[in-house]
């Protein structure tokens, strides 16, 4: 084990060198199949859903297939890191801990290499563009991969805050639905000494900045649901024009369906009545969109028995996380779960400039997924 620990270490090093893009992920898949083929794997298929790549190990007799799934793309975020292995690529980073997330199943790989599968099959899945929530719906149309119908599907995440090598689960809503909005204003230019001329939206963007984020305050959701907004624009700077033109973008979250249907529904009404009100003409654009990742009991169970097998103590968080994953496209559709492995109470938040995947959770995450593999092969 400590030899396959090493060389998962080694291509995470690598992994975080040479960080890509959601859709841009060649390199990083080319790496993955040079890694991967020394661990013999029964079938390869590349470019799933765009930059994808699964390896599937076969066992001697027919049982169950299980899949897991690391996610393979960085984020644009420069990184302070001054370690060895720091990104080669300006402005581009592994500040989630995919890198991480690859090497894990990449050892995975390794150690079903040398201790061959009795029964089953398992599909090993480095799935790209995760952070933009195209990914997981990408790789699932694609027929090479759906033949399979997996009866389990499974995946982890590292999550700072948490006890490190901790296990986190919960059945039911792990981790939170979302989307991106974007509205477009549209009226009309003037010069800046006859505004009367116009008509800016000037009056719109500043309503809308205050009615929508009270939207999730309303005592008619079932669970949380936020509207965080991110980003405004008002005309050009140009003191000799009246604006014409606005943008306005948010985020939402909520952990039901529903809620996030009814407060879709408010962001509309609202936007359309200030605008009517206004004469101002308007586009309203949905994008990232994740759908809650819903964990199943029975899987549940299983990386619970794992854990136990390992020794890892296991934490229920309670509520699900505000984050979310396009892992939810996968346990819509097949029996699965996703877990947290937890990387040090005090470790850097994901997504933040100084964060670095924890290279002694590689053994924790090989473990577990071995562990629940041993579940559906041992009579």
């Amino acid at each position: 084990m400590e030899n396959i620990i090493l060389r998962a270490r080694t291509l995470r090093h690598l992994l975080h060198v040479y960080p890509e893009l959601s859709g841009n992920e060649a390199h990083t898949a080319m790496i993955i199949r040079e890694c991967m083929s020394a661990y013999h794997p029964d079938e390869v298929i590349e470019n799933i859903g765009g930059n994808g790549i699964a390896f599937i190990y076969s066992g001697k007799t027919k049982g169950k297939t299980l899949l897991f799934r690391a996610d393979t793309d960085a984020l644009p975020i420069e990184e302070n890191g001054r370690m060895l292995y720091a990104s080669r690529n300006k402005s581009i980073s592994h500040l989630c801990g995919h890198d991480g997330h690859m090497a894990i199943l990449a050892g995975l790989g390794d150690r079903l290499s040398s201790r061959p599968l009795e029964k089953g099959t398992v599909i090993l899945l480095f799935q790209p563009a995760e952070e933009t929530g195209e990914g997981a719906e990408a790789v699932l149309r694609d027929r090479r991969i759906s033949k399979y119908k997996p009866d389990f599907v499974f995946a982890l995440h590292n999550l700072p805050g948490f006890p490190k090598g901790n296990i986190i689960i919960k059945s039911g809503v792990f981790a939170s639905a979302s989307k991106g909005l974007i509205i477009h204003l549209k009226g009309l230019p003037a010069h800046a000494a006859y505004p009367e001329n116009g008509i800016s939206p000037a009056r719109v963007l500043a309503g809308l900045i205050s009615a929508l984020p009270e939207l999730q305050h309303q005592d008619i959701y079932t669970g949380l649901v936020m509207l965080t907004l991110v980003h405004a624009r008002l005309g050009k700077p140009a003191f000799g024009v009246s604006p014409s033109d606005a943008l306005l973008m948010a985020t939402l979250r909520s952990f039901e369906p529903a809620d996030m249907e009814i407060l879709t529904a408010g962001i509309l009404e609202i936007v359309q009545k200030l605008c009517l009100l206004n004469d101002i003409r308007f586009t309203v654009e949905w994008t990232e969109e994740f759908i809650p990742t819903i964990n199943d009991m029975d899987a549940v169970s299983i990386i619970e028995r794992a854990a136990k097998n390992c020794d890892y103590p296991v934490i229920n968080p309670g509520l699900p996380f505000r984050w979310s994953e396009d892992f939810g496209k996968y346990t819509a559709k097949f029996k699965g779960a996703m877990f947290g492995l937890g990387a040090g109470e005090v470790h850097k938040s994901l997504h933040n400039p100084d964060y670095d995947f924890p290279d002694d959770l590689i053994e924790n995450g090989i473990t577990m997924f071995y562990q629940i593999i041993q579940q559906f092969t041992t009579d």
